[in-house]
């Protein structure tokens, strides 16, 4: 790269109120030279590389929160793009969400991997740094180019390599770069990461200042996972791309499948894992604290599993971005306010309501899905029912609610509200004295306007942290955690898949997954499926036992930007997405009238969908660019 190049102006926001290292951006400078003259202002390149990744926290730029159907929202907030993926409206004059070029949501990660190339290119030159700090830095580098080329593979399949910025003597025909094979582009951003793992820290030096730089377990764990991806169906074996080739007929997908992706896959989740246990990562579980109050069992298993995403820098949590912070999406999930006397209250509204799918997805308390469970009623689950003694840490007593609400996991309770369900927190800590939601029309937390309320019936409770509260009637208070990029839970499923598809069903398969199930207060798979299920031998079979880890997955890891990506690897999307998103019926006062399911939505997804289009401009520009299929 010409050292005199200008460097392009960068148009980087960021959330008010961090004061850490990730926030430091420089100003914009004359030359490269200047840029790298001294370690102070190579510090702020670094911090422009960084400043790329996409803020996942926010359910603008986000298409894994409301892209699929896990929320749902009032057509109030058409503006707000990724809602309007989940209806249908994508398109190639004007992309939503476009990361390609860094419109409608979209951050331009083209210009992020050239600001890290600038970096590789300079950062060994600059005098006043130790050798040692030049080359960790250096990884960091290679380690979000390598990211920020998965990013793109996973929106738009096959992409470009950039493996170097093109000097300013380019020619137009150097210029018009090519979409490359998607193994080719997985090989290449494995080979980036394995090349920065030898320099980096297995833990930053300074938390207070360094937390989300990225150190020797997050690549190791980002490498996993990026390789379960490569062997998933999307990407190992799919015929439905046949056909689909560059200009110079290249085939972009390779239709043969190849088990030692699986393989691969299973090595590197294994070798994640235990670097992760041994540098002391573990699954999060919430004790108590110095708030809470005559706390029960079964609270603490709910705010384990709020915790999990919530409670800053828990020990689960091995990667997370703290220039993507939530208090947003907070005050957007949580409920106006807990108390009838607070109906004015506008801190928080509530509108991200998620659907009654979603709910469905959970298990019953007896470990299994609601439509297996020999000791669960599903043909009346929409029955109404009143809340006892029994239920009192999920369900108010004495309140009227659906059938459908009753003996569930505690996952369930955790993760959502709902009308008549408890909520604990928001300035009540004690268990014989909390909060409740009631939200049928006409009551403090029911529909008022088009907005303002959830418009399926149930709310996104597992990403409101627990201590968040109402001051005043115009103020919320929340905890501002960082979006949480991968955890621990998150690669034992990941690991638990991989062996099941690469071995099929064996006792560490059932070993992983019973982790993660033992933890959110559950019997063991075997025994919940050899008791329970009117299926009782399905997780004996590879088949069953792929349907009972993505299951387990799509529990798990809810509300957490998983499901939309998961989805679209496992090539499961059309099942779930072409059913009706429904809800309860909002509108309704009485209980019998509100317990029924209404239809909000009816979602299309077809092969086009699996991929982002490429905007039609980019394509009249470089000839060399073919359209992804279906667009």
């Amino acid at each position: 790269m010409n050292k005199n190049i200008i460097m392009l102006a960068l148009s980087i926001f960021f959330l008010s109120g961090c004061n850490n290292f990730l926030d430091i951006v420089p100003d914009n400078v004359a030359t490269i030279d200047y840029a790298f003259r001294m370690r102070a202002t190579a510090e702020k390149y670094l911090a422009t590389c960084y400043s790329y990744i996409p803020n996942l926290g926010n359910p603008e730029n986000n298409p894994a929160i409301f892209g699929a159907d896990e929320f749902w929202l009032s057509n109030h907030y058409s503006y707000i793009f990724t809602f309007n993926i989940a209806k249908g409206e994508q398109n190639i004059n004007n992309p939503l969400i476009d990361y390609w070029g860094g419109y409608n949501g979209g951050k331009p990660l083209w210009e992020g991997i050239s600001q890290c190339n600038i970096f590789l290119d300079n950062i060994m030159s600059v005098p006043d740094m130790m050798e040692e700090e030049k080359r960790q830095w250096a990884s960091e580098v290679k380690f979000l180019k390598a990211y920020y080329h998965f990013y793109l593979l996973r929106l738009y399949g096959p992409i470009p390599i950039i493996e170097n910025n093109l000097p300013i003597s380019a020619s137009s025909k150097e210029v018009r770069v090519y979409r490359r094979p998607v193994d080719e582009v997985f090989d290449y951003i494995i080979q980036l990461i394995d090349e920065s793992l030898s320099n980096l820290p297995e833990t930053v030096k300074d938390e207070h200042t360094e937390l989300g730089r990225i150190t020797f377990p997050i690549a190791l764990s980002v490498r996993a996972k990026i390789l379960v991806y490569a062997a998933s169906p999307l990407f190992n074996g799919n015929k439905d791309y046949q056909g689909f080739k560059d200009q110079e007929g290249r085939d972009f997908f390779n239709a043969e499948y190849k088990s030692e992706k699986w393989q691969r896959a299973v090595d590197a989740c294994r070798e994640a894992i235990t670097v992760a246990h041994n540098i002391g990562y573990e699954l999060y579980e919430f004790e108590g604290s110095h708030l809470t109050k005559n706390i029960s069992d079964e609270t603490k298993l709910k705010l384990t599993c709020r915790g999990i995403v919530t409670e800053r820098w828990n020990p689960e949590i091995i990667w997370a971005n703290t220039n993507s912070t939530t208090r947003y999406l907070q005050e957007w999930c949580a409920p106006r306010a807990l108390d009838v006397s607070q109906m004015s209250y506008t801190g928080s509204n509530g509108s991200f309501g998620t659907t009654l799918k979603i709910a469905g997805l959970f298990y019953t308390k007896n470990g299994v899905p609601i439509n297996e469970d020999t000791q669960w009623n599903y043909g009346n689950r929409f029955d109404l029912r009143v809340g006892t003694e029994n239920e009192k840490h999920y369900i108010k007593q004495g309140y009227t609610t659906a059938e459908f609400n009753f003996d569930r996991e505690p996952r369930f309770y955790g993760a959502l509200g709902f009308d008549g369900g408890i909520w604990y927190g928001n300035g009540k800590f004690d268990d014989n004295d909390t909060y409740w939601i009631e939200s049928k029309r006409g009551q403090f937390l029911g529909k008022q306007q088009a907005g303002w309320h959830s418009v399926p019936g149930y709310f996104a409770k597992k990403l409101v942290y627990y201590t968040n509260t109402s001051i005043n009637s115009t103020t919320y208070t929340s905890t501002n955690y960082p979006w949480v990029m991968l955890r621990l839970g998150d690669l034992y499923l990941l690991y638990a898949e991989a062996l099941n598809e690469s071995n099929g069903p064996s006792q560490e398969v059932y070993d992983y997954i019973d982790k993660i199930r033992m933890r959110a207060g559950l019997p063991g798979m075997e025994e919940s499926w050899s008791n329970f299920s009117k299926n009782p031998n399905k997780y004996t079979t590879k088949e069953g036992l792929r349907e009972i880890i993505h299951q387990e997955r799509s529990i798990e890891m809810i509300f957490e930007g998983q499901r939309f990506w998961d989805l679209r690897r496992w090539k499961e999307a059309p099942n779930d997405l072409n059913m009706p998103v429904t809800g309860w019926d909002v509108d309704q006062e009485t209980a019998k009238a509100y317990y029924r399911e209404k239809i909000l939505f009816f979602q299309t997804f077809s092969l086009k969908d699996y991929f982002w289009p490429l905007r039609e401009r980019d394509l009249i520009i470089n000839k060399n660019l073919v359209q992804n299929p279906g667009w």
